[in-house]
């Protein structure tokens, strides 16, 4: 089968307009009329992640954080190992696809996957695309039943099998039962978030200042980190045999191992 064939099939499940401006997702390195026939869903494209696609044979790799987000400046594949990377990827005809913020907007997408995971009830979405507000990056639910900020952070750390995470808030003691959630990288929509009427928020990468901002705000705060976007890779795995099955396009889908999580918990 063709590469192109599953970018189109998924690109109707998630179309690039639906991704931020800016963001560099979408068709990443290779030959859109390769054939393929072992495709790896991934969170991240980091070397051991291609070693491992080159062990098992894949010839395509679907990831949801692009491969190149910071244009390189030169290809020396011998000063850095990231460069190599790429030479390893064009060497065994590899190609690589990303589905970023298209696939956070998308119905059924990113922000979808998370509230599942937390078992969110009457999920509505919030945050809409300036250029199609009919899709919106954030979701807002209901917990099944009350519970404390801390202990809804434990929750969080169980339900996304942390060893940890932070949070930030004057009352960890107060019940949370509204809960706002967006993967990734988004402290910067905090007030968005609280004007939701949610009791807690759930994003990653809070920065220092920001987190001061939000205590100001009132606003209670969990950050599990970006790494909980690895449900990705089952989720996308999953997304894609159907189709292959449904389709009969004769691909197999492996799911990627490594833990590209750059932060460890001691």
């Amino acid at each position: 089968m063709r590469a192109q064939k599953l970018i189109d099939q998924f690109e109707q499940f998630a179309p690039l307009n639906y991704r931020e401006a800016g963001d560099p997702t979408g068709f990443q390195i290779g030959d859109r009329q390769a054939d393929i026939h072992r495709v790896m869903t991934t969170l991240d494209v980091r070397p051991e992640v291609v070693d491992e696609a080159i062990e098992q044979r894949v010839d395509f790799i679907f990831a949801h954080h692009p491969v190149m987000f910071r244009s390189a400046q030169n290809l020396d594949f011998t000063a850095d190992p990231q460069l190599a990377m790429y030479g390893k990827l064009i060497e065994h005809h590899i190609v690589v696809y990303a589905a970023h913020t298209n696939l956070d907007n998308a119905p059924g997408g990113m922000n979808d996957w998370l509230s599942e995971q937390l078992n969110l009830q009457q999920v509505t979405s919030w945050l809409p695309n300036p250029t199609f507000p009919e899709v919106s990056m954030g979701r807002v639910g209901q917990l099944a039943k009350p519970q404390s900020v801390i202990d809804f952070a434990q929750y969080c750390k169980a339900r996304f099998n942390l060893t940890g995470l932070r949070v930030i808030s004057h009352e960890p003691d107060r019940l949370v039962k509204k809960v706002a959630i967006l993967g990734g990288d988004g402290g910067k929509f905090f007030r968005e978030a609280q004007a939701t009427g949610a009791d807690v928020y759930v994003t990653g990468d809070v920065y220092y200042h920001t987190g001061h901002d939000m205590l100001a705000a009132g606003l209670s705060v969990v950050d599990p980190g970006h790494h909980i976007e690895a449900i990705c890779i089952p989720k996308l795995a999953a997304l894609l045999q159907h189709w292959s099955q449904q389709k009969q396009w004769g691909i197999e889908v492996v799911e990627s191992q490594p833990n590209t999580d750059p932060f460890t918990f001691v």
